[in-house]
């Protein structure tokens, strides 16, 4: 029995050092340490053997199986080494060469020109409000002191949309921010200073200068003693923080519905330096806003009696903003989705 057991055991280590798989190693695990192997075998069968022999072959039997069974521990760990490193081989990497960079978005130059201005007139006490894209007939015109026969309607080409009237009339895309402004006046209480982007629509064919889908940036106050002072001295330093102090600006009369006087705010062209070119069509100047006094109707039908508080009030095209500010002509740039223009911004 001593002599099948040694017999036993040099052929298990003959055959283990030729395995070069799991799958022959689990095989032959399987045949010299499963239930039915020959030395499970013998150790079930040492009932029949006197005590002498039982404690000799049971002791040889043990000491073979725990050889074994540490043998072939060694060689799966030495079989998963060199599967590792036949697969390192295969893929391998240099972690001495520098990673690949990822790439990074940023915000569209749209974005940073919104949040660049509301964070210079909040800086200077306004807060940002918003409203429906979706307005009433009355905000968007009515409260602004722009009656159903106003020309100025003509200018503003409309998508109304399908709905039936209500109390406030007919409803359209909004085409100018300044109806923001009408619902500010309506709902807060003076003081009030407020900066207000927003998305508009207008019904016109689209070119370099004009979007049927853009964004304004509108601001009002409402406070005692409010005058014209107050007003330019407001843009002229918005001009200055956000187009840098050697653009010179300029402030002369217009006229708009919604105020009383109005005027309008224009910078120095970029391209030019004021001389004159085709950009700023020979002028030396580009309008960038329009402003004003708030007509005392419009605060007459916010419930603000004109004759306690003053206001101003201006709004401006806000892609109007960046292309003024790098000298971009064409607006559409802004959207077209070329990455190539995108990512300089």
């Amino acid at each position: 029995m001593l002599k099948e057991i040694e017999k036993i055991k040099a052929e298990a280590q003959e055959q283990l050092a030729r395995i070069n798989n799991p799958k022959d190693l689990e095989a032959w695990r399987v045949h010299y340490l499963g239930k039915k192997s020959p030395l499970t075998q013998i150790l079930r069968g040492l009932e029949s053997l006197s005590i002498e022999e039982r404690k000799a072959v049971g002791a040889a039997a043990n000491k073979v199986k725990g050889l074994l069974e540490t043998s072939a521990a060694e060689k799966s760990q030495a079989l998963h080494e060199v599967q590792l490193k036949s697969a390192t081989q295969k893929e391998s990497i240099d972690i001495s060469l520098p990673g690949r960079p990822l790439s990074l978005g940023h915000q569209h130059p749209i974005t940073q020109a919104i949040e660049e201005i509301c964070d210079i007139f909040i800086s200077l006490g306004f807060q940002v409000k918003e409203g429906p894209d979706a307005e009433w007939d009355y905000y968007n015109f009515e409260a602004l002191n722009i009656p159903a026969e106003h020309p100025s309607r003509d200018d503003m080409s409309s998508y109304w949309i399908d709905t039936p009237p209500g109390e406030k009339g007919k409803q359209l895309l909004r085409t100018h921010g300044t109806a923001v402004s009408a619902r500010i006046v309506e709902n807060m209480k003076p003081p009030i200073r407020t900066i207000e982007p927003s998305r508009v629509y207008r019904y016109e064919a689209v070119n370099a200068t004009h979007l049927n889908i853009y964004h304004n940036m509108d601001g009002i106050a409402v406070d005692k003693n409010i005058t014209m002072g107050d007003l330019k001295g407001v843009l002229f330093e918005f001009v200055r923080r956000y187009f840098g102090k050697e653009r010179r600006a300029r402030f002369r009369t217009d006229f708009f519905p919604f105020v009383e006087p109005g005027g309008e705010v224009a910078i120095e062209c970029a391209i030019c330096k004021g001389s004159g070119c085709r950009f700023c069509k020979g002028s030396g100047w580009l309008e960038i806003l329009g402003c004003g006094m708030t007509h005392p109707e419009v605060l007459r039908r916010g419930g603000i009696d004109p004759e306690e508080y003053t206001s101003f009030a201006f709004g401006m095209g806000l892609e109007r903003m960046p292309m003024l500010r790098y000298g971009i002509e064409d607006m559409r740039l802004f959207y077209n989705n070329d990455l190539r223009f995108l990512r300089q911004f």
